[in-house]
C-alpha cells in the first residue's frame, strides 16, 4: 500500500494494528553523552549544543509486544529518516535505508521477538566532506534548503510497529476524473492471491455509490463508475474512499481520493476543465519548534484556516517533501497544492539517480491526494548548470518526459526559473523575480509588461527548448520582506529560539535577527517611528503595500493566470512570510482577502500624490480570475471623490479595461493622506473592494522662501521655476549644487548654508566631492602590497560618502530596505509615513549617504534607510556642521520632472530649502 497513507481502520478487532514508538528515545551524537530525545524530531530542534551539527547520531528505544500480536506478521516502519539510517531489532541488523524526505519499512522476524525488545537506528547525516563520507556527500543528495536554514538529523517523522497479516494489498494507485471514472490498481501480496476481495466506492457520507468483485493478485486493474459524481474543487472537497476489503476481513483497507482533473491549454490552467487563477503562497513547511516536523494535526489544519482567509487557493510546497499530514489537511480544505523535488547541490549522476528515485518514491506515497496538482523538477537552476552545460538539459527535457508518462494527471515543471536560467520544457511558463516599491517600482512594470507578453527570456536560448507557446504564464516567486514582532516568537522565559543567531551571512550580514531592538535603540529610530513596535507595524504595512501593488500589475493582464508569493510564513531568519513563523498574521491578515481573491479592482492612478482640487487621472481595470462579472455590475467610488462606472459582463480570467478616468480630487488647506474606495458590485452583491491612498498637497506658501544661488543653470531654472528668487552667491541665503569642490568647502567653512541634490547626476569621487583634495595627495601615494592606498572618502569634507544602491543589498530585490522620513520641522506637513510610500514612486534615490554615525539618526539624518533587522543604516537626507556654517544633502532624486509636475517633489524640495536656510552657523571668531 501507499506508506505514510491512513489506510487501515485502528478498530480495536482490526486487522492491521499500529504501535506507535514515538516519544522518550535514548540518544547520543557522536562520542557525546547519552541523552533522552523527543521522537518525531530532528537532533537540531531539540538540542542547542546540536544545532549545527552534521555527523553520526545512535537512537534506541524498548518496548514490549501488545497482547494479541502474536503470529502476525511484524514491520517496523518509519515516516521519515534524514539522512542515512542502520536499523536494528534486538541487535540483529535489519536493514538500511538512505534519503531524508521518504518512509521504508523492515519485516521484523518473529524469532527475534523477546519480552523486551530494543531498537537500535544509527543515523547519518553527510557534511559536504566528500573524503569523509564518499558514499552520499552532502551536495549530492535531496536536501532543499536544509542548506538555508540549518542541519536536519535524525528521526523527524513517527515510527511504529506495525501488525497485519501476510495476506493483504500492498499498494493502490487511484486515478478519477470528471466523467466519475474510478480506475484502481492494486497489488496483493504473493500469499493474498485468489483470495476475493470486495472494492467499494463510498461517498462522503459512508454510502456504498459502486462496488465490484475481484480476485485478488499480484497486479489487478479495477474500473468503477460513480453516476453524479462530485468533483474535488478548491474549497469544495468532495473527497471519497475506496475500500478494499479481502476475504470477509482478512486485511481492509481504505484510501481517500477525488475526481478531479488538471490541465494547461490556451494560456490556461483548467481545473475540472474550466480556467481558474492561481493565487499562491510558497510554503516551505517549517515549524517554529520542530523545524521539518509539525506539531500536530491541528496545527495543519490551523494554518489551512488561515492561508484560507489571506484569500489563497495554492500552497507551492517547495523542495521539501512533507510530513503526509501536509496533504490530507489540503484534501480536506479544498486547497490546491504544488509540490517540487528536494534539490541538491552539485549534480552528478548518483545525484540525478536520487533525485529521480526521490520523485519515484513521492509518486509512490502521495499521488492519490487529489490536492497535489503540479510537480516541479528543478528550482532555480539549484544544482544543475542549465545555462552552461547541454547535457543537464538534455536530462531535464528526459525528466519531463519521464514523470508525464508516470503520472499524466498533474503539470509538470521542469525548471522553475529565474534570471539568468530558464525553461527547457515544461507545463507551466512559470518565474520568479523580486523588486520592492516605490524603491524600483518602474523595474516592476517593465518586468512585468515583459513577461506578460511571452518574453523569450523564459525559455533557453540556445536552440534546444521545446515550448509549445500556449503555456500558462505563472510569476511563480515575488514579494517583499516585512518584519515579525520578535516579542511574539521568544519563549516564555524570554530567551531566543536558537534561529535568531543564524541568518548573518545572508545579504550581506543584514539577516540576522538577534540585537534587532538594540539597533533600533542605538539608531534613535523611535523618534521617526514612535516606538519599536511601531516600526513592526509600519515594516508590515509596507509590506501590504508593496504585495498589493504587485498584484495590481498582474492582474492588469489577463495572459498572466497566477502567482506565488513568498511566501506563507517566515522562515527563521528569513521574514517575508503573511504570517510569522508561530503562525501569528500581520497586521493586513483581514485585509489582504481584498486584493488577493479572484475578482480583483485594479486602480492606477497617474502618480500618486496630487493637488487638492485638480482631476487625477486613475485606469481602471477588472481582473476576473476564476469568476465572472455578470450583466448590470457598477463600479462604484468614495471617500476623498464619488462617482459611478457600469462595467460590461466578464468571462473569467479575463480583464475588463474601464479605461482612465478624470476623478476630482477635494478641496483642502492642508496637505493629508486621502484614501478612495472602490466597491464592484452586481444584483445587490458585492463582487471586490479596494482602496488607494493618495498624497494631497494644498498650494505652497510662498512667505519666508529663502533666496538661492545656483551655478548649475538647469538647477536655477528648476529653483525659478518652483518660484524661488535666484541670486548671486554673496545675497543668497543658500546655494544649490549637486556637488561641491575645494571652493565650495572653504565657502561653507566661512559660514555658507549649502543645499546638496546628489542624485547621482554629476560624477563625484564617491562623496560629495568634484575634486580630490590636495591634502590627501600624500596618503594617495602610498602602495601597499603592490596596490594603490585609496583613503575612507567620507573623510573629505563635508564628511559624506555617496554610495550608488545598485549592486548593494540597499538596492531592494528579496531582502527589503525600509525607507523612511521624519514628519518632523519643516517635513511635518509632508503626507503619510514615516515610510515612503508610492507617492515616492518618482523622487526615490539611487543613491545613499554614508558618513553619519549611529547617534546621529534621530537627529541629523532626517530621512534614511535600514535593510532586513535594522542592520546597514544609510542616510537619505542629512545635515552636517562643516566650519562656521553647514550642508544639508540628499540622494532624493527631485528634478527629473518639471517644477511642480510632482507635487511631492515640490514640497520635498521647499522642506529641504527651509531645513538648509535655517542650519545654524558659527558667526564667532577661533582663537
Amino acid at each position: 500500500m501507499n506508506p505514510g497513507r491512513a489506510l487501515a481502520a485502528e478498530a480495536e478487532d482490526a486487522p492491521r494494528k499500529s504501535l506507535s514508538l514515538d516519544g522518550a528515545w535514548q540518544f547520543r551524537h557522536e562520542d557525546g553523552p547519552w541523552r533522552q530525545a523527543q521522537v518525531p524530531q530532528p537532533w537540531q530542534a531539540e538540542f542547542s549544543d546540536l544545532v549545527d551539527t552534521f555527523g553520526r547520531a545512535v537512537y534506541k528505544r524498548s518496548f514490549t509486544l501488545p497482547p494479541g500480536w502474536e503470529g502476525r506478521e511484524l514491520a517496523l516502519r518509519f515516516g521519515a529518516v534524514s539522512y542515512h539510517c542502520e536499523v536494528f531489532f534486538n541487535g540483529e541488523r535489519l536493514g538500511e535505508h538512505e534519503g531524508a524526505f521518504l518512509p521504508f519499512e523492515f519485516a521484523v522476524d518473529a524469532a527475534l521477538l523477546r519480552p523486551s525488545n530494543e531498537i537500535e537506528v544509527r543515523v547519518t547525516v553527510p557534511s559536504a566532506d566528500q573524503r569523509a563520507f564518499p558514499e552520499f556527500p552532502f551536495s549530492e543528495v535531496p536536501h532543499g534548503k536544509i542548506s538555508w536554514y540549518g542541519r536536519i538529523g535524525g528521526l523527524w517523522q513517527s515510527v511504529s510497529l506495525l501488525a497485519r497479516d501476510a495476506r493483504r494489498l500492498d499498494r493502490v494507485t487511484i486515478t478519477a476524473g470528471m466523467d466519475g471514472q474510478v480506475k484502481a490498481d492494486l497489488a496483493f501480496t504473493a500469499a493474498a492471491a485468489g483470495l476475493p476481495a470486495r472494492v467499494e466506492v463510498r461517498d462522503g457520507e459512508g454510502e456504498v455509490v459502486a462496488q465490484t468483485e475481484i480476485a485478488a493478485a499480484g497486479a489487478v486493474a479495477v474500473e468503477l463508475a460513480v453516476a453524479g459524481a462530485k468533483l474535488w474543487d478548491i474549497l469544495q472537497p468532495n473527497l471519497y474512499t475506496l475500500a478494499v476489503t479481502l476475504d470477509d476481513g482478512i486485511d481492509v483497507v481504505e484510501e481517500s481520493f477525488g475526481f478531479r482533473t488538471v490541465a494547461a491549454a490556451d494560456g490556461k490552467i483548467l481545473l475540472n476543465g474550466r480556467p481558474v487563477y492561481m493565487r499562491g503562497a510558497l510554503d516551505q513547511d517549517y515549524y517554529p519548534d520542530g523545524i521539518y516536523t509539525p506539531p500536530s494535526l491541528e496545527f495543519l489544519e490551523d494554518q489551512a484556516r488561515k492561508a484560507i482567509e489571506l484569500g489563497l487557493n495554492t500552497l507551492r510546497c517547495h523542495i521539501k517533501v512533507p510530513d503526509p499530514r501536509y496533504y490530507e489537511v489540503a484534501d480536506r480544505f479544498g486547497l490546491l497544492v504544488w509540490t517540487e523535488v528536494p534539490n541538491v547541490a552539485s549534480f552528478t549522476a548518483a545525484a540525478a539517480r536520487r533525485m529521480r528515485q526521490t520523485m519515484e518514491g513521492i509518486l509512490e506515497r502521495d499521488r492519490n491526494h487529489p490536492s497535489i496538482i503540479a510537480w516541479t523538477l528543478i528550482n532555480e537552476d539549484w544544482g544543475t548548470r542549465l545555462v552552461e552545460n547541454a547535457e543537464h538539459r538534455q536530462w531535464l527535457k528526459d525528466s519531463y518526459d519521464w514523470l508525464k508518462a508516470e503520472d499524466p494527471t498533474r503539470l509538470v515543471v521542469d525548471n522553475s526559473a529565474c534570471f539568468p536560467n530558464f525553461h527547457v520544457k515544461t507545463d507551466i511558463n512559470d518565474f520568479h523575480y523580486y523588486r520592492s516599491v516605490p524603491e524600483r517600482r518602474q523595474e516592476w512594470d517593465d518586468l512585468t509588461a515583459q513577461f506578460a507578453a511571452g518574453a523569450d527570456w523564459t525559455f533557453s536560448p540556445l536552440g534546444d527548448a521545446e515550448r509549445r507557446g500556449d503555456e500558462p504564464l505563472i510569476v511563480s516567486e515575488f514579494g517583499v520582506w516585512g518584519l515579525p514582532d520578535p516579542k511574539k516568537l521568544r519563549r516564555e522565559d524570554g530567551s531566543e529560539p536558537d534561529w535568531f543567531e543564524t541568518g548573518a551571512l545572508w545579504g550581506d550580514g543584514v539577516a540576522l535577527p538577534h540585537g534587532i531592538e538594540e539597533r533600533f535603540a542605538a539608531l534613535d529610530l523611535d523618534r521617526s517611528f514612535g516606538s519599536f513596535e511601531g516600526f513592526i507595524e509600519q515594516v508590515q504595512w509596507y509590506q501590504f503595500m508593496n504585495l498589493r501593488y504587485q498584484i495590481e500589475e498582474m492582474r492588469r493582464y489577463d495572459s498572466i493566470v497566477g502567482y506565488v508569493i513568498t511566501e506563507l510564513t517566515d522562515v527563521h531568519w528569513e521574514a517575508n512570510g503573511l504570517l510569522d513563523i508561530e503562525r501569528n498574521p500581520r497586521v493586513f491578515h483581514d485585509v489582504f482577502h481584498t486584493i488577493n481573491a479572484d475578482i480583483v479592482i485594479v486602480l492606477r492612478p497617474e502618480r500618486y500624490a496630487a493637488q487638492v482640487g485638480k482631476a487625477l487621472e486613475v485606469e481602471l481595470r477588472i481582473a476576473t480570475g476564476g469568476l465572472s462579472i455578470p450583466d448590470g455590475a457598477v463600479l462604484r467610488w468614495s471617500g476623498a471623490a464619488e462617482g459611478a462606472l457600469a462595467v460590461p459582463a466578464t468571462g473569467p480570467v479575463s480583464v475588463a479595461d474601464l479605461g482612465r478616468h478624470a476623478i476630482a480630487m477635494p478641496e483642502a488647506a492642508d496637505n493629508a493622506m486621502v484614501r478612495l474606495d472602490f466597491t464592484l458590485e452586481a444584483g445587490g452583491t458585492v463582487l471586490a473592494r479596494n482602496s488607494c491612498e493618495i498624497a494631497l498637497f494644498a498650494p505652497r506658501g510662498t512667505k519666508g522662501r529663502p533666496s538661492i544661488a545656483a551655478a548649475d543653470a538647469d538647477l536655477a531654472d528648476y529653483a525659478r521655476g518652483l518660484g524661488y528668487a535666484v541670486v548671486p552667491a554673496d545675497k543668497a541665503d543658500i546655494v544649490l549644487c549637486h556637488a561641491v569642490d575645494g571652493d565650495d568647502v572653504e565657502a561653507i567653512k566661512a559660514g555658507a548654508r549649502y543645499l546638496i541634490l546628489a542624485d547621482g547626476s554629476v560624477e563625484t569621487n564617491r562623496n560629495l566631492r568634484t575634486d580630490m583634495p590636495p591634502g590627501e595627495l600624500p596618503h594617495r601615494s602610498i602602495v601597499a602590497d603592490g596596490k594603490q592606498f585609496r583613503p575612507s572618502l567620507d573623510q573629505h569634507l563635508p564628511g559624506i560618502g555617496l554610495v550608488e544602491r545598485d549592486g548593494t543589498i540597499w538596492r531592494g530585490d528579496w531582502i527589503a530596505g525600509f525607507s523612511w522620513l521624519r514628519r518632523e520641522g519643516a517635513f511635518a506637513d509632508i503626507p503619510g509615513g514615516p515610510i515612503f510610500d508610492l507617492g515616492f514612486s518618482g523622487v526615490v534615490p539611487h543613491h545613499l549617504l554614508t558618513g553619519f554615525r549611529p547617534w546621529e539618526f534621530g537627529s541629523n539624518v532626517i530621512a534614511g534607510m535600514v535593510c532586513g533587522w535594522v542592520h546597514k543604516p544609510a542616510a537619505i537626507i542629512g545635515q552636517k556642521r562643516v566650519g562656521r556654517g553647514g550642508v544639508v544633502a540628499t540622494t532624493l532624486r527631485l528634478t527629473r520632472e518639471a517644477p511642480g509636475a510632482d507635487p511631492l517633489a515640490a514640497a520635498l524640495f521647499d522642506a529641504l530649502a527651509r531645513t538648509t536656510a535655517d542650519l545654524p552657523v558659527d558667526e564667532g571668531e577661533f582663537g
